[in-house]
């Protein structure tokens, strides 16, 4: 028997005439269209969209609400749901900001966008390793990746969407933006970047399951998160650069920040290095809580096989 073809990116729009596309095709059409309103506009678009999620998706709501739940225990019942309302409108905003991300020139939004820490990047080009530039899942992902363009010349790391259409598109439209877009799995591509000096966008703050991950504190609760960053870094000898964006909070605006490359990375310690990064990413995510993806099952891979599920509880 032979073995299945492996799955491949078809970028070709020509492959997508079927009617079984067509609801596809009128959802890129209605980004492209939202995508020319005003920032705020759509951002109070964003906002009862997200208030429409909030009320509608108990699943997604119950995902958030768990993970606000063990992350900010110190918080009150009330200040908790408020923070999990606050997540739902700014993953709406961040929605509608898909369009202005694909298919608007960051160009148009420059005069919206603040940058600091951009000396760092400088200063670990100078020494020829490349970067990498550790990211996070904020609510500002797209449009974020698309303004820090403006700024510097990058590669990223991405996910694939499962309907290959939608992903057609959104790969079309980085590779507008970015020099390459590597995918998630791709480690010789990314490790090929590095050696030529380039810097590439990497995010690893998601649950990507037991294999390859040491269940390091995020939050103060183990959280299954990969030891692959440490082994890039080891080969490369690349510079880690944390890198957060968030909207403005008084204003329609946004905010990217580079921060200093971190030290004694990697260590040799899978479990110190996990740490060191996960702690980085909950540093920025503490600026502004409400800005980022908690509607991710963080938490879903448990240390032992036999510990309950999260996500089966009703936080109180």
């Amino acid at each position: 028997m032979s073995k299945p073809r492996k799955k491949t990116r078809d970028m070709d729009y020509r492959h997508y005439r079927h009617p079984r596309w067509w609801t596809t095709w009128a959802s890129v059409g209605l980004m492209r269209l939202v995508a020319k309103f005003p920032m705020e506009v759509q951002w109070r678009l964003g906002t009862w969209l997200g208030e429409l999620a909030f009320r509608t998706l108990e699943n997604r709501r119950h995902i958030t609400e768990t993970n606000i739940h063990l992350c900010f225990p110190e918080l009150t019942v009330e200040e908790r749901q408020a923070l999990v309302r606050k997540s739902f409108r700014a993953n709406g905003i961040g929605a509608m900001e898909i369009g202005a991300a694909w298919f608007r020139e960051p160009e148009a939004l420059k005069n919206l966008t603040t940058v600091s820490g951009i000396e760092h990047i400088n200063t670990a080009l100078a020494k020829g390793k490349g970067i990498l530039l550790l990211g996070g899942h904020y609510s500002t992902l797209d449009l974020g990746g698309s303004l820090v363009t403006l700024f510097i010349e990058a590669d990223v790391m991405q996910r694939d969407h499962n309907n290959p259409l939608m992903n057609a598109v959104m790969t079309r439209a980085r590779e507008r933006r970015y020099g390459v877009v590597l995918g998630s799995k791709d480690l010789r591509g990314l490790l090929k970047r590095l050696k030529a000096n380039r810097i590439v966008w990497y995010a690893t703050d998601q649950d990507y399951g037991r294999k390859g991950a040491v269940f390091a504190p995020f939050f103060n609760v183990p959280a299954a998160s990969i030891t692959a960053t440490a082994r890039i870094v080891a080969h490369s000898r690349c510079a880690v650069i944390p890198f957060s964006h968030f909207r403005s909070e008084n204003r329609v605006g946004y905010n990217l920040h580079f921060h200093p490359p971190l030290e004694n990375f990697p260590s040799g310690d899978d479990m110190a290095d996990a740490t060191l990064v996960n702690q980085t990413i909950e540093q920025e995510i503490r600026r502004h809580p409400d800005q980022y993806l908690w509607m991710h099952r963080r938490f879903k891979t448990r240390p032992s096989r036999t510990d309950p599920d999260l996500y089966r509880t009703t936080p109180t």
